[in-house]
């Protein structure tokens, strides 16, 4: 089969601003100081000090760092990357950047889908994965995982020592970073609803008016007078308010100090399928009915606590030139019916379709299968994504669309749609109660092409635009929210929604994005940001 197109998503860490004097934070395993001249230091459990390490164009370590963007169409150029090993380093880090004027930007696990980090203006990249510890805190009852972890080594670590894990998203090399504050998901959401219903607080380190920098710890509790920071972290995206410099998880209503009663616990196992049907045995009316019943299902089956409620599925609509479309699906392979419910879920999806398609099952140990990479991309390297969240299924209207664009045997990007399953317990919590607005979508669609040479960038760039324009040329061009679509999601950034020649509807980019939470992340961004120090293209701007 051919290379699948991979989604990713914002990689820049969370940010804020409010502050006082700066502080250093401490870690259960890292100790930090301040030395002499104000460089920040830290000490490792062996009592080994760590300075921060600044790598500037001439050093060789430099091409490493630049390079670790996802979308290779964009490439950073600050005059220093600050690669920090502490909250105290990353205080250190920000108040040297604000005092010299320089804008800064924040990478965590390195996958950023638009040019928000790798942006030409940013002379101070700030790179946190150096920082990726996983711990139990005691005193928070709850797991402290550090922003420049990626959800592969979170999942690792909390499953290991623990037996729990978080439902963050299906590519082990994203980093925490910007996945949690943009309102990360993934393939146990159904069942347990988003990373940040998990969320119980986090570390940022923030520049108020003055240009004083410190780091704050915001947490959901109702009496913290931070509780807002805490929020706005909650889907609100990367990159906003100050740097994240450390998250702490435990479920909403866990209760004791046992920690392999405060997170999910995944299956032991889960039951795989994949589904796939040749492009060249594919008609319009199978491609149609495909996408109709895919659809359907997701319509039928998209309340809480259902016998589906572990089921995951990805709908990956390649286009002609990868060779075939592909579904995959897991659920917890330890159910007593889970072969009958694969099988049934299967069988809707097939029905009627009318065209040969190949299936292959097996059960894997849940953390063999976590950790694996499915999205490939290989020389693929230069992509443009979009985003849509879908409250009901795509009309016959719009998969006609699809079918044009997907099925023209001359274009030879990797072009795709993969249609994520949704709902479930992402439905159990109010629009207002996180930044995250989109609670009762029963899919997530990720546009994406992808291509390997600089010289073809416009025309693929322009292919893709066409796609998802014409998909929505009824709506301005975008999908908009409260109907049977609803706006797109902030870790597909998407730069052309804030171009009025691509966004005709007349409705504001970051209305697709936050919808009704939006002027409560400005009030966000007036308390902890004022002077505006964390920004990019796609950022909340204050009231």
């Amino acid at each position: 089969m051919a290379p699948v197109t991979r989604r990713g998503f914002l990689g820049a860490a969370g940010a804020v601003a409010a502050a006082t004097t700066a502080t250093a934070a401490t870690t259960a395993t890292t100790a930090t100081t301040l030395a002499a001249g104000g460089t920040a230091r830290a000490a490792d459990a062996s009592g080994t000090v760590v300075d921060t390490v600044t790598v500037t164009p001439d050093d060789p370590r430099y091409l490493d760092l630049t390079a670790r963007g996802y979308n290779a169409r964009f490439a950073a150029r600050p005059d220093a990357i600050r690669l920090v090993h502490s909250t105290a380093q990353v205080v250190s880090a920000v108040r040297d950047a604000v005092s010299a004027g320089k804008r800064i930007a924040v990478r965590g696990g390195g996958h950023c889908l638009d040019g928000l980090v790798d942006d030409p203006a940013v002379r101070v990249l700030i790179d946190l994965s150096e920082m990726d510890s996983v711990t139990y805190d005691s005193a928070r009852r709850a797991f402290c995982v550090e922003a420049g972890a990626t959800l592969g080594h979170v999942y690792r670590t909390l499953y290991l020592e623990w037996g729990v894990s978080v439902p963050g998203g299906t590519c082990p090399t994203v980093g925490v970073g910007g996945h949690v504050s943009g309102g990360g998901y993934g393939a146990m959401c159904r069942q347990h609803g988003t990373i940040v219903d998990h969320l119980y607080a986090v570390e940022v380190v923030v520049a108020d008016a003055s240009g004083t920098v410190r780091s704050i710890v915001a947490t959901r509790e109702a009496g913290d007078p931070h509780r807002d920071l805490w929020w706005a972290h909650t889907g609100g995206g990367g990159g906003n308010f100050g740097v994240v410099t450390r998250y702490w998880f435990r479920s909403p209503g866990a209760t004791g100090s046992t920690p392999s009663a405060l997170l999910p616990k995944p299956p032991a196992t889960l039951l795989k399928t994949t589904v796939s049907w040749k492009w060249a045995d594919l008609t319009e009316a199978a491609f149609a009915r495909i996408v109709r019943n895919h659809g359907v299902w997701h319509e039928a089956n998209s309340e809480a606590g259902t016998p589906y409620a572990s089921l995951h599925s990805v709908l990956i609509l390649n286009n002609y030139a990868q060779g075939s479309i592909v579904l995959n699906v897991q659920l917890d392979g330890t159910l007593a019916d889970a072969d009958d419910l694969m099988n049934r879920y299967v069988a809707a999806v097939t029905d009627g379709v009318g065209v040969a398609h190949a299936t292959a099952t097996s059960r894997w140990p849940w953390l063999k299968t976590t950790l694996k990479d499915p999205y490939d991309t290989g020389a693929f390297n230069r992509t443009k994504s979009k985003g849509a969240y879908l409250r009901e299924r795509w009309s016959d209207a719009r998969t006609a669309v699809l079918w044009r664009a997907l099925s023209d045997r001359a274009y030879d990007g990797h072009a795709g749609i993969l249609l994520y399953s949704y709902g479930g317990r992402v439905g159990a919590v109010a629009p207002a109660d996180t930044a995250l607005a989109q609670r009762d979508s029963i899919l997530k669609a990720n546009f994406t092409t992808y291509w390997s040479d600089p010289a073809q960038d416009e025309r693929h760039l322009a292919r893709m635009r066409a796609l998802y324009q014409d998909l929505y040329g009824d709506t301005g061009g975008v999908p908009l929210p409260d109907g049977p679509d609803d706006g797109s999601y902030i870790n597909y950034p998407d730069t052309d929604l804030t171009d009025t020649a691509y966004n005709t509807s007349g409705v504001a980019w970051q209305t697709l994005y936050y919808k009704g939470n939006y002027p409560r992340l400005q009030q966000v961004k007036a308390a902890y940001d004022p002077k505006n120090v964390f920004r990019h293209a796609l950022s909340v701007t204050a009231a």
